[in-house]
């Protein structure tokens, strides 16, 4: 434990954020179930499960969509995540440095660690609800975007710092109070499921007889399927079985969980995942969701989705120490991701200190209840941001040599932006938000075509700027022509609105278009030639 001695001189336990794992500080498999249970089964599900029901889902659609999308996304984390990260033990920042160069890394994570930090401020507020039920102030509706009451700011503040602080100390002690709640989370969890069902047939007088009595009355009464309640996206098995396999995207395959399986001795401990989907993901959202599909039935007015007073309901006292655990448990490890993130993008900073303040900003941003009352829209746009960057790494670890390219073109050239990962990335993400703004493609679909034509764009890039093809001067002057072409035509879209020969839309979408040409012709005839 010497270097680790070393690493802890100035009481900061080493995260070895720039160097790989040491085989001596790495975990075993049971450090991983637990902090995939306790992370999983979490704040959120008490959130998102209610969503589901609000969103008119089918008791069929959400069971096995829950079933199958649950199954992919342990099958990503096995398959995709974790052999990469057993093998080369970094965080996924630093391995995508070594891709990408300085300076666009710096970019993902500044947009990863903005995301990671709007999520933390998610489950804060989840927590919150909870206090709300003791102290009785006054807390935000499904509708409701800004902090309504001086007691919901005040306890959303006192629980982010609470959280920042156990975050901040580090992956070690992120694992420790995972261990230690999710057991007792998970039966609590279940408990909520079987008292509100108890619930539903003392207010139904349904008789039930055999499982096709159950099965009846999960139809007709909890998840009977029709219209959604307002501002909300009608659910079908689709929707869930994408949603419930890319919630977590940014996660799996996106790779940012090789900071995690980093630790992780062997590349199959990647199934321990299953057991945030299926205790969390499966179980605990089917749980959380007949709380709110009771309290409709019961009051079908009351459309706030407030974990607080709903397992308050239930289980008294215990339903709201479950809400704070919970939510903690997932703002914890979503915050330390944070903080590697944002340390990253300054080595010499101290990583504690980075993740404390990043936990001071979830909480001012868990004052405002607008991202949790939307969070199936937020959790499915972080993957389709994010995802790019998992193609990118996937493709540069284990294929770009067959094509006869280099891995980690930044570490070998000495390039602070490597254009053929920028490029894959920002043309994925513009047609994937143009497609989902337009409305031709639902959010929740549009990531996985999104994932291969990242991974397919990367290659051709590469080879164009590793051949250095790019530098001729006949490619120069070709994309200085197109580009300002490209300008004029911009320009020229105006015009022929101004003389109402286009409309509206049109010049939107065509000046969006012409946008994404300028950029791309621009950077490759005006960026600088690095010697």
């Amino acid at each position: 434990m010497a270097d680790e001695a070393k690493g802890t001189a100035d009481g900061v336990t080493n995260e070895y954020e720039r160097q790989p794992v040491p085989r001596h500080a790495l975990l075993g498999f049971k450090n991983f179930v637990g902090m995939f249970a306790g992370e999983h089964t979490a704040g959120t599900e008490l959130m998102i499960g209610p969503l589901f029901v609000a969103a008119g889902v089918s008791a069929f659609d959400f069971l096995m969509g829950l079933l199958v999308g649950n199954l992919l996304a342990v099958l990503s984390w096995t398959f995709f995540c974790a052999p990469i990260a057993t093998r080369a033990r970094l965080t996924m920042y630093y391995q995508l440095e070594k891709i990408c160069g300085r300076w666009l890394v710096t970019i993902y994570n500044l947009a990863n660690g903005v995301m990671f930090t709007i999520l933390a401020g998610a489950m804060i507020t989840v927590a919150a609800t909870a206090f709300g039920v003791w102290f009785k102030f006054r807390m935000p509706g499904l509708s409701d975007l800004y902090p309504n009451s001086a007691g919901w700011i005040v306890a959303v503040l006192a629980v982010g710092v609470f959280v920042a602080i156990v975050a901040a100390a580090g992956y070690r002690t992120v694992a420790k109070i995972a261990n230690l709640a999710a057991p007792w989370m998970v039966l609590v969890f279940l408990a909520f499921g079987f008292i509100t069902f108890r619930q539903f047939l003392d207010a139904t007088q349904t008789p039930v007889h055999s499982l096709g009595d159950v099965w009846m009355m999960c139809k007709t009464t909890i998840w009977k399927g029709g219209e959604p309640l307002a501002g909300q996206t009608k659910f079908t098995f689709w929707h869930v079985m994408f949603f419930a396999w890319f919630c977590n995207m940014a996660w799996h395959i996106g790779m940012s969980d090789l900071s995690i399986f980093r630790y992780a001795k062997k590349s199959w401990y990647g199934i321990a995942s299953g057991a945030g989907m299926y205790l969390g993901h499966f179980l605990a959202w089917i749980c959380a969701s007949l709380l709110f599909a009771y309290q409709l039935h019961t009051t079908p007015e009351n459309t706030a989705v407030l974990p607080g007073p709903m397992t308050y309901r239930v289980a008294g006292i215990t339903g709201l120490i479950c809400v704070i655990l919970a939510s903690w448990t997932t703002a914890n490890p979503t915050l330390y991701r944070a903080g590697l993130a944002f340390q990253a993008i300054i080595p010499k900073s101290s990583r504690f200190w980075v993740t404390f303040g990043l936990g001071i900003i979830a909480a001012v941003t868990g004052m405002f209840p607008a991202v949790v009352m939307r969070l199936l829209d937020f959790v499915a746009m972080w993957g389709m941001i994010l995802m790019p960057m998992g193609a990118v790494i996937f493709v540069d670890f284990w294929l770009i040599q067959k094509f006869g390219l280099k891995s980690n073109y930044a570490e070998v050239s000495g390039k602070v932006f490597n254009w053929a990962a920028g490029l894959a990335w920002f043309i994925t993400m513009g047609v994937c938000g143009w497609l989902v703004y337009t409305g031709r493609v639902q959010i929740y679909f549009v990531s996985l075509p999104g994932w291969f034509v990242t991974a397919i764009l990367y290659v051709i890039f590469s080879a164009v700027y590793q051949s250095r093809v790019h530098e001729t001067s006949t490619l120069r002057a070709a994309a200085k022509t197109i580009g300002w072409l490209s300008l004029a035509a911009l320009i020229g879209t105006a015009i022929l609105y101004l003389e109402g020969r286009m409309d509206i839309d049109a010049v939107k979408k065509w000046m969006l278009i012409l946008t994404a040409v300028w950029f791309v012709a621009a950077a490759l005839w005006m960026w600088d030639r690095e010697k």
